[in-house]
């Protein structure tokens, strides 16, 4: 899996970033793709990416603000004139039916595939063959969430050279027995895959937040997380205007990633006032306290 940051700008596109959007790609895992948030020319930065609109499962959406909404009706009836017609379910807090519908009724637009819209709160969203994912209140203006993804773990190792030893030849059912299952050979014989099997692959948890002030949630949503993707609108020196406007500052951002013990923490949602330049500084703040941290720009890449 790898996550793709489409956007990471705060409030207002500038010339180095663009407002919030964020892929992950299901490598590895299975063929699709999830978005979160689409802000307003996302889809014009899925142009000069990797990422291909028709492989794209699920969206989800951490809250109602133009910069990370704004972009999701021109995407959805783009991928309808492109012709694709793999269903999409989009996730986001109440008020993102109404938003949907409305923008594609006043602007006599239509769907060529079949969207399914889920409004949200607290809780689990959905547990499948591969992933949980869990939606945690935020601190913002408006009503906002987290998204906690976590893969399940997988089978461990078959222990191949065992087989051989009790007589097990490689075929057709050694994929059986690599998820741990009980099958019976073709000479008659009831095999319990799960006797050769190594000790479980634990799986990957994904941490990725909303716009948030500090939260009390932070702690259960980024707890030991591998990677954290988080907010850190202004430097240390704002970090009274950052909470007041429902934001965090990036001294705010690593501790809390340190607090949760994560593995890695990501920043991303900076504020227009700062170019490139000043990007160093800023991740500097953050590492004096959380050193595992790195900073997103457009087009930058992170493979889980």
């Amino acid at each position: 899996m790898e996550l793709l940051f489409l956007g990471t700008g705060a409030g207002t596109p500038s010339r180095q970033r663009n407002v919030t959007s964020i892929a992950l790609n299901l490598q590895g895992v299975r063929s699709g793709s999830w978005l979160f948030d689409c802000g307003e020319g996302t889809q014009h930065q899925i142009l000069r990416s990797a990422v291909k609109p028709g492989k794209l499962e699920k969206i989800f959406i951490t809250h109602l603000h133009g910069d990370h909404i704004f972009g999701l009706p021109g995407l959805l009836t783009s991928r309808s004139m492109n012709g694709i017609s793999e269903g999409i379910t989009l996730y986001g807090p109440p008020g993102i039916k109404t938003f949907v519908e409305m923008s594609l009724s006043l602007s006599g637009s239509w769907l060529t595939f079949p969207l399914e819209i889920v409004e949200i709160g607290a809780g689990e969203l959905f547990s499948d063959e591969h992933f949980r994912v869990t939606a945690f209140p935020l601190t913002h203006p408006v009503e906002c969430y987290g998204f906690r993804i976590e893969e399940h773990d997988r089978p461990g190792t078959l222990d191949a050279e065992r087989l051989l030893a009790d007589g097990i030849k490689p075929g057709r059912l050694f994929q059986q027995l690599k998820l741990g299952k009980t099958v019976t050979m073709e000479d008659g014989r009831v095999v319990d895959g799960s006797r050769y099997l190594g000790p479980a692959i634990k799986g990957r948890t994904l941490a990725i937040f909303g716009d948030t002030a500090p939260t009390a949630a932070a702690s259960a949503l980024a707890a030991e997380a591998d990677v954290v993707v988080h907010e850190a609108t202004l430097e240390a020196a704002m970090e009274e205007k950052a909470n007041g406007r429902g934001h965090s500052s990036t001294v705010q951002a690593a501790t809390m990633a340190k607090d949760a013990r994560a593995k890695k923490l990501i920043i991303t949602h900076l504020s227009s006032r700062y170019l490139r330049e000043d990007a160093e500084r800023l991740l500097a703040e953050c590492r004096a306290i959380f050193p595992a941290t790195e900073m997103a720009h457009d087009f930058a890449l992170f493979p889980l």
